[in-house]
């Protein structure tokens, strides 16, 4: 596996469990890439969904991608605060083109406050059925619901304020 180097600008890519792209993140500066962790960060990036339709995101993030959690985490920096959105989905790969994952519909939005919410489940059983997903892949989902539950409950990782801090300030020394 292609690991990218810190300071490259890479993309991110989602698709589907059919193998259809999903979304393009079109330019994300690598702070940390190691065999486990990709950390990169970007700010009025554009994003490519699958239909053509394009927009830019409004704010600084740091993207967090791991090796053998299915889940990755976006921290977006606001004025009110930090808000993390977290797709369920496979662990990263990479290749000289992107950093891709499957995105498996469900989500979770945490709040500045803490609060979060587990989002799209109707989306997620809608695809679960046409798309036939095993379920091996069900299972490993809602372990690692439960996993991303407690790391945002103790503050782990992508969601301890020094994380955010450490990281967004290595985005700004590189962009």
């Amino acid at each position: 596996m292609y690991l990218p180097k810190e300071k490259e600008i890479i993309q991110i890519k989602s698709y589907k469990h059919d193998g259809s792209l999903h979304r393009t993140w079109k330019k994300t500066v690598v702070l940390k890439s190691t065999e486990d962790v990709i950390i990169g960060g970007n700010d009025h990036t554009l994003v490519v969904e699958s239909d053509g339709r394009k927009w830019v995101t409004r704010e600084p993030a740091i993207c967090y991608f791991h090796s053998e959690y299915w889940f990755n985490v976006i921290s977006m920096i606001r004025e009110d605060g930090i808000y993390h959105y977290c797709n369920l989905g496979t662990p990263f790969a990479s290749d000289e083109e992107a950093v891709k994952y499957i995105d498996y519909d469900l989500d979770i939005k945490v709040f500045p406050d803490g609060r979060f919410h587990l989002l799209d489940e109707g989306e997620y059983e809608q695809h679960r059925r046409q798309m036939k997903y095993p379920d091996a892949i069900d299972r490993i989902l809602r372990h690692n619901v439960d996993v991303l539950s407690h790391w945002i409950l103790d503050k782990k990782g992508p969601f301890s304020k020094d994380y955010i801090d450490i990281w967004y300030e290595k985005y700004k020394e590189y962009r």
